[in-house]
């Protein structure tokens, strides 16, 4: 079933079977109320590698804060990293922002109506520009998300690697051939929404699946057994330090990171990696030095937070400390600031430094009382 007997099957079933079936079962999604580009263009930059119930919450909070272009274009970054915070892939948010001033400075804040022109945008791909341009423009765009993977691979049993580009721009191929002329949007809608509701990565309900009888998975028995991956490699682990400083004001202490760096923009406890050989404690103080130029006292650690990022896990090591010598300035980072603990949440923070911050708020005095503090 995965030859072009198959194809020539699927191909018909969408128009006859998939459409009907998405026009029935759509789910009522905020971003597809009112579609403009810009709402699709937010939309797809949250959506893409995380799950719709994650980014609705998200979605809402950003356009009521920020319902047009301008009004993103026109704020400060640090106010659009905090209205992304939590979401993670932080460099869309930076991307959005200077997409944002680019368009309403150098094209009267008006979306580019070809993909070719979305695509030339800071931080659209090929998937985000095919996405807008199919759903706010009805171009023939397909997108080829993990839903829509997930949907070729079992549709015609897709032997290889969905990881390798070669294979990808196979399975963009089939996608660009199932569209129907004119209705790229709910074409593409509807193959990720067979994705998300039916064709699910375990325990798919073939079953109610509108495309059951032109599907070679299902016929051959074996749905999960697609889309065929390689195994990861074990994701690496990182061992890092961070120190709460309080001053004799009772305001701790923060750091600003770069916008290159990861998560850049964004405010942290400072510290860093442990180096190996490197016990955590000196990893603190070396941190800081090099980040601050300031001396420390490292004195008990406080909490331990374990995290996952896409491409590794950290066990972050949070110490209380005090500085011995020297006055916090900017060296390794973009800025620094002293906070009281009921306002550190009115900066944008990775969701590790959420953990320290509900640890600081449960304590005794907001913390304070970890605070052997110098003359900072």
């Amino acid at each position: 079933m995965s030859g072009p007997d198959t194809w020539s099957q699927v191909r018909p079933a969408v128009a006859r079977s998939l459409l009907p079936w998405f026009d029935r079962n759509q789910r009522d999604l905020p971003w597809r109320r009112r579609r403009t580009p810009y709402r699709v263009w937010v939309a797809e930059l949250m959506l893409h590698q995380t799950r719709v119930d994650q980014v609705e919450p998200y979605y809402r909070r950003f356009i009521r804060r920020f319902p047009s272009l301008k009004s993103l274009a026109e704020a400060p970054l640090q106010t659009v990293l905090k209205h992304w915070e939590g979401l993670g892939y932080y460099a869309r948010a930076r991307n959005a922002h200077r997409t944002a001033r680019h368009l309403v400075a150098q094209q009267h804040g008006r979306f580019p109506r070809t993909y070719e022109g979305l695509l030339a945008l800071p931080g659209v791909g090929p998937y985000t520009a095919a996405a807008v341009a199919s759903l706010a423009y009805n171009l023939d765009y397909a997108v080829l998300d993990g839903n829509v993977i997930r949907v070729l691979s079992r549709l015609t049993a897709f032997p290889a690697d969905v990881r390798q580009p070669a294979n990808r721009t196979i399975l963009q191929q089939r996608a660009n051939a199932l569209l129907v002329p004119g209705h790229a949007a709910r074409c593409n809608e509807a193959m990720m929404e067979l994705g998300a509701l039916i064709c699910t990565p375990r325990n798919p309900r073939c079953d109610r699946c509108p495309l059951r009888k032109v599907c070679a998975a299902r016929q051959a028995g074996t749905p999960t057994a697609y889309p065929r991956k390689t195994p990861r490699r074990p994701v690496p682990h990182k061992e890092v330090g961070a120190a709460v400083i309080f001053n004799r004001r009772g305001e701790v202490l923060v750091a600003q990171r770069r916008t290159t760096a990861m998560l850049g923009g964004l405010w942290e406890f400072p510290g860093g990696t442990r180096e190996p050989g490197e016990s955590l404690p000196a990893c603190v103080a070396r941190e800081l030095r090099e980040e601050l130029g300031v001396t420390l006292q490292v004195g008990e650690r406080l909490l331990i937070v374990k995290h996952a990022y896409s491409h590794f896990t950290i066990a972050l090591h949070v110490y209380a400390a005090r500085i011995r010598q020297g006055r916090p300035r900017a060296i390794e980072c973009a800025d620094y600031d002293w906070r009281p603990v009921e306002r550190l949440r009115e900066l944008p923070f990775s969701r590790a430094d959420w953990a320290i911050i509900d640890f600081l708020e449960k304590a005794p005095a907001g913390g304070r009382h970890y605070r052997p503090f110098s003359g900072a």
